[in-house]
């Protein structure tokens, strides 16, 4: 998800990093909460926290906890982790932005493919489509693997655009990984009208990383040092594991 969403956040997604709560933001839900470590570099980057705090990840005392937790951090709009949810909540606010009259703002929902799996996303999808909420807009990583393997032999989900027509949603496919195409997608998806919008973003994980692409193992595990500095080598990174590991220098806590 990493190529879609950062241009999402860095180009379209509306907000102020000053102000977190304001009032006219966009909003951002990250359904499958698993894949935090991803919002998290976002957040350091747009200057939540310092880089460095990164590294505390997962650790004890560290805010950067697995499942993202909106009593923790800014612009988590909400706590999730349990898949399946974060479509209702999105079209939740969604139904709230245009009843206090701030439909302007739009409410962005990523899902993983293999959460579609779920019955409480459709249901979702029904309602969104019929009370025409054209300021939802979710995004799919359509990766094909989820934790148990790939996702057309634990549960086939296709044909997934023709589903979400079916719904009436307008749908858009797009590759996940060309940035050009990426940026037409969600400009398209920017466009308003009258139904909600999905783009399936065609992805591939661990991209750029050969040795390790499209293996569903690697959906929970981190990898060790050793794999770590081939995946920054396969990635074009000259550094081992520790020395970019170095390079956040001591880490700053706030």
């Amino acid at each position: 998800m990493a190529d879609y969403l950062t241009a999402l956040w860095f180009r379209y997604l509306r907000y102020d990093p000053s102000d977190p709560a304001k009032p006219d933001r966009d909003r951002f839900v990250l359904s499958n909460g698993h894949a935090s470590a991803l919002i998290y570099t976002i957040l350091a980057r747009i200057g939540c926290f310092h880089p460095s705090y990164l590294l505390t990840f997962r650790t004890t005392a560290s805010r950067l906890v697995g499942h993202p937790s909106s009593v923790k951090l800014p612009f988590i709009e909400i706590s999730t982790g349990s898949l399946g949810q974060g479509p209702a909540v999105a079209h939740g606010m969604a139904l709230g932005l245009r009843m206090a009259g701030r439909s302007e703002a739009n409410v962005f929902c990523n899902c993983g493919d293999g959460e579609l799996q779920e019955g409480s996303v459709w249901e979702a999808v029904m309602a969104a489509a019929h009370y025409r909420s054209d300021n939802l807009i979710l995004s799919v990583d359509f990766n094909d693997v989820q934790i148990d393997g790939h996702v057309h032999r634990v549960m086939g989900i296709e044909p997934l655009r023709e589903k979400f027509e079916a719904f009436g949603w307008r749908a858009i496919e797009s590759d996940g990984h060309d940035m050009e195409a990426v940026c037409g997608a969600w400009e398209s998806a920017l466009r308003r009208t009258g139904k909600p919008t999905v783009v399936l973003f065609r992805t591939r994980m661990m991209k750029g990383c050969p040795s390790f692409e499209d293996d569903p193992g690697w959906h929970g595990r981190p990898p060790t040092p050793d794999e770590c500095t081939r995946m920054l080598r396969e990635l074009g990174f000259d550094e081992t594991f520790e020395q970019a590991r170095d390079s956040y220098g001591e880490v700053r806590y706030r």
